[in-house]
């Protein structure tokens, strides 16, 4: 689809009338996801495009991709991975440098040792005063075993522990549907 297909989509989908700001729309929020946006080249005219409409955009990046490309107004989601997930060490820290306090950082984890060094991360990089939100996240196990689960109450046991200033972050669709499902 070009951007401007999208564009039409993104209208119609969010009840936006073509004289309307997008603020107005029955659905005001957009968010750009799903595998990995920014290896398209078209994102960077898409979220522009949005914004430009009237939309609130958000955008979530495995952070292994520069995100300072991206429009400043846009809500830069950025995952860091941890020891644990197999892509250890694709985070690219000139991240760091351009989120702002409207922009949230999250990490996925799936044992204690990926616990620490996101709760290291968070600390020695100054997060909390740094985005918007530090998002703590359990995952669930893989069916095929290539990474364990995280029980939530685990992790929150040890985030309170730690006195973090980070929020929990559950993946609810993965709680109404069996973690595999795709398309939901």
């Amino acid at each position: 689809m070009s951007v401007d297909e999208v564009l039409g989509r993104v209208d119609e989908f969010c009840g936006r009338a073509s004289d309307q700001p997008g603020a107005l729309a029955v659905v005001p929020l957009v968010e750009l996801t799903g595998g990995e946006p920014l290896l398209q080249e078209e994102i960077y005219p898409l979220a522009e495009a949005l914004l430009g409409r009237g939309y609130t955009v958000m955008i979530e990046t495995s952070g292994e991709r520069f995100v300072g490309r991206l429009p400043k107004e846009a809500i830069k989601i950025v995952d860091v991975k941890r020891p644990d997930s197999g892509e250890a060490d694709t985070f690219d820290p000139r991240n760091l440098e351009v989120v702002d306090t409207k922009d949230e950082i999250k990490f996925v984890l799936s044992t204690r040792r990926d616990y620490e060094f996101a709760r290291d991360f968070t600390r020695e990089n100054a997060l909390a005063t740094r985005v918007r939100q530090v998002l703590f996240s359990p995952a669930f196990a893989d069916p095929n075993g290539k990474w364990p689960g995280l029980e939530p109450r685990t992790l929150v046991e040890w985030i309170l522990a730690d006195g973090l200033p980070v929020r929990l972050g559950l993946q609810l669709h993965k709680f109404i549907w069996h973690p595999a499902t795709q398309g939901v």
